[in-house]
Formats: C-alpha cells, structure tokens, sequence
C-alpha cells in the first residue's frame, strides 16, 4: 500500500531530520515491534514533533514520570503490560496525557472500550501516514487546549481568591473579632469607608463559621434598581407582575445553608427595610407574589454610611438598625495600618504580574516610602488599582517612582503620626506598635529610629527580634 508505514518517501534526505520548533508537541510512540517503532519515529519527526520511544508499558510509565509527554501512542496488544492497562496507569500518573491506541483488525471493540476509558482515539493497522498524523496532531491539540484552560482556571482562581493582608495590632483586633463572631449565628454589621475590604471581611466570617461548606452570596444593595430589588432579594412567583413569565427564586433562597452578605445596606428602600426586619424578626420571608418561605441564611450586612446619623434623619428604621447591629466590626482605613502597606504592595504585585505574564516585579525602598507616605482615601482598593497601572507601564525589573501616578510622586510627605493608646495596654504592644511606626517615619532606616527613639541600633535590632 503506497501509504503504509513500510513505504518511506524515495526523497527523505540521508541526513537526520531537523530539530523540532519551538513548542512543538512531545510524542511517546510504545510498541513492542521495532521496525514499527523505528518507521513511525521517522514519520513524526518530518512532521516536527519531538518523539521519544519505549518497547514495553514499563518503560513508557518510567519515560512519562521523568518527563513532559503531551501524546501516547501505544499499541494495544503488548506482551506482559497491555495497552488497556498502559492506558489506565497513564490515566493515574499524568493525567493530562492524551492516548492513542494502535490496534489490529479484530480488536477494534478493545479499542472502543480503551476511549471509554479516556483514550482520545484509536488507529487501525496497518497504520496509514495521514491517518496517524492527524489523530495524533489533533490529540496534541487538545492536550493543550485542556492544559491552557486549566492554566486560566488557576490564574481565575488566584485573582478571585481574595485575602485580608496585615499584621498590623489595627487590622489584628478586627480579625480578632471576626474571628469570635464567626461560630455564632449572630447577625454581624461590617462598617467602614469605601475601599477598606468589608466584603473579604464578610467572606472571612463566613468561611470561619459553621455554614462555610455553604453559598456565600453578595448582594450590592446599591447595584440593583430600587423597582427590582425586592424580588432580586426575596424572588418571585409567576404572574406576580408584568414580565413575571416563570418563578424565580432570590437571593435568599439561593444563600440556603450558607452566608447571604448585603453590601450597602444603608441604600435599602423603606419597603424592603420592612421585608428584611421581618426575616430578622421572624426567620421567613414572602417571594413576591408567593407564600411564606422560611429563611435559612447567616446575614452579613456592610455599609459605609453613619446609619445612627440615617435614622435621626429618618431615611433608616431603628428598629432594623438594631436588629443589624448585633456585631459590629469596623473595617480600619488603611491609613490607620500603613505598616500592612508593604505587605500590601508585595501581595498585589504577585496578583498582577501573575495576570499581566510578566516576571516578578520587586518594589524598592524609595517606592515604598512614596506609597506609605500617601495617605490613600480610597484605602486599599486604590492601592490596588495603583499597583497594577504600575506592573502595566512598568518597563524594567522593578517599580520606579515614575510608575507611580503623578498624584501620589506630587504628594507631600505624611506628617508623624501620634500614636495613643488605652489604658491598659500590655507593654509589649505599646513597644511593638511605637517602634514600628518610628521605623515607618524613618522610612526603614534602623540607625535613624534608634536616634529618634534615644537607643542604640544594636538595640533595636534586638527589640524587633523579640517582637517578631
């Protein structure tokens, strides 16, 4: 047959053939029968494939525990270890791995159960040049394909993983409190300003409490129209108004089990405050246009208005204030911790260089001192969107103050910052706390803050090492 795999090309050059090109798939060819191995080695190297070979499943397991093997192309009857069973290690060892099977007239129904069992393809002998080319070319491709998604799976995973960073005694006493209030099924009230992470705070109590193998759900009260909020949180039955073609359930009934956070909940219509008070009061609530469902939901509320100062105004109810504020845990501005920024910084740089494929940034002492000394309004959301502008424009291996915006290179330096503390107040922590804000002021320089603290470096250097 003038395709078979016995018949090489009267024109294939004497010489070996050239290197593969970059990227070019890695093919593991297993058989038992040489003269096989030897003519389909041939094929794929003209093809441009890097091509290693075994005789036996023993030595193809050892090559793919060594290596990087994107296709196997086995045969299916092999003395000793089968082809099957090959197939059924690989899919143990090296998941990702595609297998093409091999296989003689006769065995083809071997074969289809071979691809049940996660085989890509099988190939019928005599084997045909195309035939094989193709099977194996699109069995790469998928390979990749599926270690691409993979790849962009973990790269989701990292970004949407989000994590409170500090160390500061500020940020600490939070996590303190979280952390008590989390087993409870008290309801918790997150305050702060815009930007300081009271959903990752809420995130932190859910996954810390009882119901964490739960849904965590979060709601933006201020996202959603004010006509629709009410069945976005509690749902609706069909017909219940204009558009109502089917039943759709809320919000709460999606947090079934788990966490159901609502963020700005200061934004709540006197209509839905009504709604809510209820579900706080008495554990149920009405879809709209339906019966009353009991509610089975931890709830997590954030907001970043003074709701004492909304319900002198009349704009909250107290009633339902009160019912919130069960827990209440502020989330600390970050200029109240500026010595988490670093760890900040060093935190974000990994989380956008990682996006943005680029190598590891590093952040040097003057930009640090710029990005402390800021006093960040917009807290550590700004700090972020600020870190990844400069991984994007940065041009060397490290930041630069020209990466940084122009409002933050113009800024005057932050003046001291007084410390106070309670009465009360292990020494330990006051001593912790005062040397790491001279170090601070002093922009890291240890020499300087033991001056301003009237001690000797070498004293310093002694301090922190009892302190860390």
């Amino acid at each position: 047959m003038a395709d078979d795999l016995a018949q090489v090309p009267p024109s294939a050059p004497p010489a070996g053939p050239a290197a593969p090109p970059p990227g070019a798939p890695t093919v593991l060819v297993v058989d038992d029968e040489p003269s096989n191995v030897a003519s389909i080695e041939k094929i794929f190297q003209r093809d441009g494939m890097r091509v290693i070979t075994a005789d036996s499943a023993k030595a193809a397991l050892e090559i793919v525990r060594s290596r990087r093997v994107e296709v196997v192309l086995t045969d299916l009857m092999m003395p000793g270890v089968s082809g099957l069973e090959l197939l059924r290690a690989l899919k143990q060892l090296a998941p990702d791995t595609e297998v093409v099977m091999m296989t003689a007239y006769g065995t083809v129904e071997t074969a289809v159960q071979a691809m049940r069992e996660g085989a890509y393809d099988f190939v019928e002998k005599p084997l045909k040049r195309m035939t094989i080319i193709k099977s194996v070319r699109k069995a790469a491709e998928r390979q990749s394909l599926v270690a691409e998604n993979r790849s962009l799976r973990q790269e989701i995973k990292l970004l949407t993983k989000r994590e409170i960073v500090g160390s500061s005694p500020t940020l600490r006493r939070v996590l303190d409190i979280a952390t008590q209030a989390a087993p409870s099924s008290a309801t918790v009230l997150v305050l702060g300003e815009s930007g300081t992470g009271k959903e990752l705070l809420a995130r932190f109590i859910h996954e810390r409490s009882a119901r964490s193998r739960g849904p965590f759900v979060a709601v933006n009260c201020a996202a959603i129209p004010e006509t629709i909020l009410e069945a976005e949180l509690f749902g609706h039955e069909r017909g219940a108004f204009t558009g109502a073609l089917a039943k759709r359930d809320g919000r709460f009934a999606k947090a079934a089990g788990g966490t159901l956070f609502l963020d700005e909940i200061g934004e709540l219509s006197p209509a839905v405050q009504v709604k809510l008070l209820r579900v706080l009061q008495e554990g149920e609530y009405e879809p709209v246009g339906g019966d009353t469902v009991r509610a089975d939901v931890r709830l997590v509320a954030a907001t970043n208005k003074d709701l004492r100062a909304e319900v002198a105004a009349g704009r909250f109810r107290e009633d339902l204030f009160y019912r919130l504020n069960v827990i209440a845990i502020t989330a600390p501005p970050l200029r109240t911790r500026r010595e988490d920024i670093p760890l900040l910084v060093d935190h974000f740089l990994g989380v956008y260089c990682t996006k943005n494929n680029r190598p590891r940034l590093e952040a040097p002492r003057d930009v640090l001192a710029r990005l402390t000394d800021y006093t960040w309004p917009g807290n550590v959301r700004e700090l972020e969107n600020v870190i990844e502008r400069a991984v994007v424009l940065c041009r060397g291996d490290q930041l630069s103050v020209d990466d940084l915006p122009d409002f933050i290179r113009e800024a005057a330096p932050a003046e001291p910052s007084s410390l106070t503390f309670s009465v009360g107040t292990p020494l330990d922590e006051v001593e912790r706390r005062l040397i790491r804000e001279t170090l601070r002021h002093a922009r890291g320089d240890k020499s300087v803050a033991a001056q301003l603290l009237g001690i000797s470096t070498r004293t310093i250097y002694r301090k922190l090492g009892e302190l860390e």
